[in-house]
């Protein structure tokens, strides 16, 4: 009797397509709650100073660009659309379609990092700083620049993680204008796909935390 021949994605030590996948997924979670818990060390921070120094936070927040924020958070979660839609598709096999979405995806990341850096830029010619480097003479008083430390850092560390997720997103959409994927396998725009979300969800703290409280 004829065995089935190999796919030619699988791994040499895997038995099969399907426990590859399976670790990679595995894998994945286990790297994304490692993520969650970088940035809980962030959100612990942020809760300590903002009970130090309630005040302070309360007045600083309302410096944020809260226009910017929301505008931001619409295009994350829209991009949460395109890019699971991108993952349907590349389910289905359609090549173009999945190329398409992801390389909208990357589009509204893009737009996210422009306007992030015009609300940096406008927070860098205030003098609203973190730390020492703030001097900003409308709010003083202790606490105020450590809020700004914190959002420089947080907003940071997350446009960090918007950067990553476009190159990886640009090196599966090239992978998928190769053709490498298709019903059988389409894994790692799966994966791609569950990093973008992490970072959009991430954002959907953020903006509440910092621009709304």
């Amino acid at each position: 009797m004829a065995t089935e021949a190999p796919s030619a994605h699988l791994a040499h030590h895997f038995p099969d397509l399907q426990t590859q996948e399976h670790a990679a997924r595995l894998g994945m979670w286990l790297f994304l709650a490692t993520e969650i818990l970088l940035f809980t060390v962030l959100f612990t921070a942020y809760a300590v100073y903002r009970y130090l120094f309630p005040g302070a936070f309360d007045e600083a927040s309302k410096l944020a660009h809260v226009s910017m924020g929301a505008t931001n958070t619409v295009v994350l979660i829209t991009s949460s659309l395109t890019v699971a839609l991108g993952i349907h598709y590349a389910r289905q096999g359609d090549k173009r379609k999945t190329v398409g979405l992801l390389a909208v995806t990357i589009a509204f990341g893009a737009v996210f990092m422009v306007l992030k850096g015009f609300e940096y830029h406008h927070h860098w010619v205030d003098g609203q700083l973190p730390g020492k480097f703030y001097h900003f003479t409308g709010l003083t008083g202790p606490g105020v620049s450590m809020y700004f430390t914190i959002y420089f850092l947080m907003t940071g560390l997350h446009g960090l993680h918007v950067l990553i997720g476009m190159g990886v997103l640009a090196w599966i959409a090239l992978r998928a204008a190769r053709g490498e994927f298709s019903r059988e396998y389409s894994t790692p725009v799966e994966l791609g796909g569950l990093y973008w979300h992490l970072v959009d969800l991430i954002w959907i703290f953020l903006f509440p935390l910092l621009y709304l409280v």
